[in-house]
């Protein structure tokens, strides 16, 4: 049979003797039939075959085969497919084994998946490539699967991969596409503000949820002090925080603009400089992020308490996974801040936060 010329995807076709087909790649998928038991693909489409297959081949009444004869220049889908995953995945994943030219990444720890979704636009912009991801930033679990690529054709142009290669390189040193970068464990404290609560007039929610929030991150609260609407008081009770070692301060309450809401001048008489205050997110919309020193400081709206889904959940896992987050990066939140408010929230499974 010739080889085709049309694509540079195909390499030769030819017909062989079982007994000579040690190495060479079937063409299509042999079938067992078993009468009354079962009939199905005892290899698949792709398969490489072993010195071990020539006696099952045998069995199923194989005694030619058609395989691919491989050309200069192209690469079996699984070996493809395991470049594209050598040049573009990153730190923290693990990896199925190749099948039909198909490699799954999977988390290999908790922490925050990012991709640069610039560069794999142009590794899918390449013919031949697949190469799939969840959203950049969203926080994952150990084990749960994140990526896949694979190859289209069963003998990839070598020159696609080498492409490949190409992007994922950042001034002449590979730079991955996706990553998962674990989440630090910081030690958080919290600052409760509000006269109804400081006075006991009603019972504190605001701490419980955060504990859970933080010990799903890996991280610990170190304490909560309440303090009434006094600026001087709430400012004292950050720089205790500080003073004793926290890695993070947390301030609830008292961020909206009533005269009562004294929050954000309490954080900057602490000494914190703002660095954005207002998220275009709905629900945190009244949300501060400030530092003191290395520590940050965030003033938490609200809705943080009773929301499944808000500002904290799209800003912390960020932080604690040891990325900065500036004011331009809580005004990109716009694009995707806006919460559908369902019946049943199942976030992260869903479009809020996701640009």
């Amino acid at each position: 049979m010739s080889c085709p010329t049309e694509s540079a995807a195909k390499a030769c076709l030819k017909t062989i003797r079982v007994q000579d087909a040690v190495g060479s790649v079937l063409c299509h998928d042999i079938t067992r039939i078993v009468p009354g038991e079962s009939k199905g693909p005892v290899f698949r489409k792709g398969h490489i075959v072993t010195e071990e297959d020539i006696p099952v081949l045998l069995e199923v009444g194989k005694e030619h085969l058609y395989v691919y004869e491989s050309l200069p220049g192209f690469v079996h889908e699984d070996d493809a497919a395991q470049r594209i995953v050598d040049a573009a995945m990153g730190e923290n994943l693990l990896f199925s084994s190749p099948k039909e030219g198909r490699i799954n990444a999977m988390a290999a720890c908790d922490g925050l998946l990012t991709v640069d979704v610039e560069r794999l636009l142009k590794i899918n912009g390449l013919e031949q490539i697949s190469f799939a991801t969840m959203h950049t930033m969203t926080a994952v679990r150990k084990g749960q699967a994140v990526a896949g690529t694979r190859v289209v054709p069963l003998m990839a142009d070598e020159r696609q991969l080498e492409a490949v290669e190409h992007i994922c390189l950042v001034d002449g040193i590979r730079k991955p596409v996706v990553e998962v970068r674990p989440f630090r464990s910081f030690r958080v404290g919290i600052v409760t503000t509000g006269s109804e609560v400081f006075h006991g007039r009603i019972k504190d929610k605001f701490g419980p949820v955060l504990r859970d929030k933080f010990a799903a991150l890996g991280s610990e609260v170190a304490g909560q002090i309440f303090t009434p609407d006094d600026e001087q008081q709430t400012a004292d009770a950050i720089r205790s925080f500080i003073s004793s070692g926290a890695q993070m301060v947390v301030v609830t309450g008292g961020m909206s603009v009533d005269p009562d809401d004294r929050t954000p001048s309490s954080i900057r008489a602490a000494g914190g400089v703002v660095e954005s205050y207002g998220a275009p997110t709905f629900p945190g919309a009244m949300f501060l992020l400030a530092h003191i020193g290395s520590v940050l400081v965030l003033g938490l709206p609200g809705c943080v308490m009773y929301h499944k889904a808000s500002i904290f959940d799209l800003v912390v896992p960020r932080i604690l996974a040891g990325l900065e987050v500036s004011a331009r990066d809580i005004a990109a939140l716009g694009h995707g801040g806006f919460c559908a408010g369902c019946a049943e929230c199942r976030y992260p499974i869903c479009p809020f936060g996701k640009g």
